[in-house]
C-alpha cells in the first residue's frame, strides 16, 4: 500500500514540477556559423505569448504560428495551445553565440527558459615551439631529451590535440591537454597547450614531428589543421650484425657494397688480411673508394677488389667507421653463389611436401585397403613352382605304384597338401560289358592350379611341401581285382597299421616322416600280396553230378576267404 502511495505522490510532484519550469530542446546548441537550427521551449498548459531573444540580435521576436514579421526568424513548434514556443533560424552567425531567452505567458504569468547557443568559431593554425634547444646547426645529439610544446589559439569550443611521428601515432610522453581562455572584443575564446617529451635515439633523426588539431568546424572541405618540426639528430655510425654479400664473378673485379648509417658523415678504411686500406686508397688489388650519401643519413661504403680469386672469398673483410660521436667496426664475408641460402623453405617447396605426403598416404590407404579386402595384386592364388624336393617325391610316388601294381594290388598314391592318401579299388567303379560292376582304380585328376583346398586341409598349402602339379600313380585296369564291401570296411579300420593318426582332416607330415611311411605302405603291400596267392590244389578224381555241385558249394567259400586276406585300407592319409 505504501509503495502504490509512493508511486502516486511522484506523479503529482512531476505534473507539479512540469506546470512550474520551462522544457527546452536542446539544452545546448553547438553550431558552425552558417548552419541552420531549431530552438524549442515548452509548457504544459496553453500560452497566450511566445517572446524569444537571440544574441546578437536588435530585438525581441515575437513569435506566432500565424504570421512571421522578422525575416531569417519564424515561428517553430505546435501551436501556442500546445504550450510550444520555438524559433527556427535559417543562418546562424557568429554573433548569436550566447543564451538564447524564451518567455512564455501562461494565465497571466510570464516563464522564462534558456538555450545555450554555442557557435563554432575555427582556432587557428597550431605552432610547434621547441622547450628543449638545438646546437647551432639545428642538430641535437643522440641520448639527448627533446621537449616541444604544440599550442592551438582562439578556438570555440577548444580543439584537441594529437601528436603524430611520420604519421603516426607518436606513442609517447604527453602532459594533459591545458585550455586557457581569453576575451577578444566581448567574444570568448580558447586555446589548447600540450607538451611531449623522450629521448631521442639514431631512428628519430630526419623524422617528421606533426602537431594535430580536432575542432568542431573540422569537415571535409576542412580537414584538421597540424604543424610540423624536422628532427635532425647527430649520432656516431649505427652498429648492425656481420653483412654477406653474394653475386660476385671469380676472375672479375668485385665490387664490395655495404650501406652504414651515420650522423654527420663518417670516415672509412678497410683492412684485408691485415692491410689497411683507408677511403680514397688503394693497396695491391684492394681499392677503398669514398663513402656515398644515398639520403636518410645512409651512406653507401664500397671495396674494390681485382680480380676475384677463390681465395678471397673465404677471407673475412673489416670496416671501421667513425665520426665526431664515435666509431664502429663492421665485418664482410663475400660469396660467388648467386644468392644468400634459404633458412626457410618457399611456397613452392612447402606445397611440394605437402603433395607428397598425400601421395604417401594414400598409396599407404590402397595397399591396406587392397590386402584386407583381397584386390588387385593380394587377389590372385599363388602357385609353387615345382623344386627338386617335389620331383623326387613324384619320382618316389612313381616307384610306390609301380611296386603295388607288380603286387596286383589295387592301390593308388595321392599326394594332398599334408601327405600321401592311398585309394582303394573301391573308391572309384566302372561297368563290364555284362552290366556287372567291377571295382578298379581309376585314374585321379591332376588338381587344378589355381583350386584352394587351404581349408580343406587345415593348412597353409603355402608353408607345406604340396605340390599342386602332382600326377598320383595308378595301376592299370588288367591288374584290378574285385573286393567286396565287408573287405573295404575292414580295410578302413586296419589303416592305422601304418602309423597314421585318426583325423577327419588331411594332416600334413614332414618329408622324413613321409618316407618311412611310405616305405611302411610298400612293406605291407608286399606282405598281403603273398598272402593272397592260393595254393594250387591236388588233381581231383573225376567228379560225378553229385560231387561236381558239393565242389562248387565248397569252392564259393575258398574264394570269398582268399579275396577276405587282401584287405588294404580305402582312404589313409599319410
Amino acid at each position: 500500500m505504501s509503495r502504490i502511495v509512493f508511486v502516486v505522490l511522484a506523479a503529482i510532484l512531476t505534473d507539479a514540477l512540469s506546470y512550474g519550469q520551462v522544457n527546452v530542446e536542446p539544452n545546448t546548441a553547438l553550431l558552425n556559423e552558417g548552419d541552420r537550427t531549431e530552438l524549442l521551449c515548452r509548457y504544459g498548459r496553453p500560452l497566450t505569448y511566445c517572446r524569444i531573444e537571440i544574441p546578437g540580435e536588435n530585438k525581441v521576436l515575437n513569435l506566432s504560428p500565424v504570421w512571421s514579421k522578422t525575416p531569417g526568424f519564424t515561428y517553430y513548434g505546435a501551436g501556442l495551445n500546445a504550450g510550444q514556443c520555438g524559433v527556427s533560424i535559417e543562418r546562424v552567425k557568429a554573433s548569436n553565440n550566447g543564451q538564447v531567452k524564451c518567455s512564455l505567458g501562461v494565465e497571466g504569468e510570464e516563464l522564462t527558459g534558456t538555450i545555450d547557443l554555442v557557435v563554432a568559431l575555427r582556432p587557428q593554425q597550431p605552432i610547434i615551439e621547441l622547450i628543449s634547444k638545438p646546437n647551432r646547426e639545428g642538430f641535437f645529439d643522440e641520448g639527448t631529451q627533446f621537449n616541444a610544446r604544440c599550442s592551438v589559439a582562439n578556438g570555440r569550443p577548444p580543439a584537441n590535440i594529437s601528436w603524430y611521428i611520420d604519421n603516426m601515432p607518436a606513442n609517447k610522453r604527453t602532459t594533459p591537454l591545458d585550455i586557457q581562455t581569453t576575451t577578444h572584443d566581448n567574444v570568448e575564446l580558447a586555446t589548447s597547450v600540450q607538451e611531449i617529451s623522450w629521448h631521442l635515439s639514431a631512428d628519430d633523426s630526419n623524422r617528421k614531428l606533426v602537431c594535430r588539431s580536432h575542432h568542431q568546424t573540422d569537415r571535409e572541405s576542412l580537414p584538421p589543421q597540424e604543424a610540423a618540426y624536422i628532427i635532425n639528430v647527430r649520432y656516431a655510425p649505427v652498429h648492425q650484425p656481420e653483412a654477406l654479400v653474394y653475386g660476385l664473378y671469380l676472375d672479375h673485379t668485385a665490387y664490395v657494397n655495404i650501406t652504414i648509417r651515420a650522423s654527420p658523415p663518417p670516415n672509412v678504411e678497410w683492412t684485408v688480411d691485415g692491410k689497411v686500406v683507408p677511403q680514397g686508397h688503394y693497396e695491391e688489388r684492394y681499392s677503398a673508394l669514398e663513402p656515398q650519401y644515398v639520403g636518410n643519413d645512409e651512406y653507401n661504403v664500397t671495396l674494390v677488389i681485382a680480380g676475384l680469386t677463390l681465395e678471397d672469398t673465404t677471407k673475412t673483410y673489416n670496416l671501421r667507421a667513425s665520426n665526431n660521436l664515435g666509431t664502429t667496426d663492421y665485418q664482410v664475408r663475400i660469396s660467388s653463389s648467386s644468392k644468400p641460402p634459404s633458412s626457410s623453405l618457399d611456397v613452392a617447396a612447402i606445397v611440394g611436401i605437402v603433395v607428397a605426403v598425400a601421395v604417401l598416404v594414400l598409396i599407404v590407404l590402397l595397399v591396406l585397403f587392397a590386402r584386407a579386402t583381397g584386390r588387385w595384386c593380394f587377389g590372385g592364388k599363388s602357385i609353387k613352382t615345382p623344386t627338386n624336393e617335389t620331383s623326387s617325391n613324384e619320382k618316389q610316388l612313381e616307384q610306390l605304384g609301380d611296386a603295388a601294381a607288380h603286387h596286383g594290388q589295387n592301390v593308388a598314391l595321392l599326394e594332398s597338401p599334408n601327405g600321401i592318401t592311398l585309394l582303394g579299388a573301391s573308391k572309384l567303379r566302372e561297368s563290364n560289358g555284362n552290366g556287372h560292376r567291377h571295382e578298379r582304380l581309376s585314374a585321379v585328376e591332376r588338381r587344378a592350379h589355381d583350386e584352394d583346398d587351404s581349408f580343406e586341409y587345415a593348412t597353409d598349402r603355402e608353408s607345406s611341401v604340396y605340390n599342386p602339379t602332382t600326377m598320383p600313380l595308378r595301376r592299370s585296369h588288367d591288374d584290378a581285382e574285385p573286393t567286396t564291401s565287408t573287405e573295404q570296411s575292414d580295410l578302413l579300420q586296419r589303416g592305422n597299421q601304418l602309423g597314421i593318426p585318426e583325423s577327419r582332416f588331411s594332416r600334413w607330415l614332414p618329408k622324413h616322416q613321409r618316407e618311412l611311411l611310405e616305405k611302411q605302405a610298400n612293406i605291407l603291400s608286399g606282405r598281403t600280396q603273398t598272402a593272397a596267392k592260393p595254393t594250387p590244389p591236388a588233381a581231383p578224381p573225376k567228379p560225378t553230378k553229385n560231387s561236381q555241385a558239393t565242389t562248387a558249394a565248397a569252392t564259393t567259400p575258398t574264394t570269398a576267404t582268399a579275396n577276405a586276406t587282401i584287405k588294404l585300407p580305402q582312404e589313409t592319409e599319410i
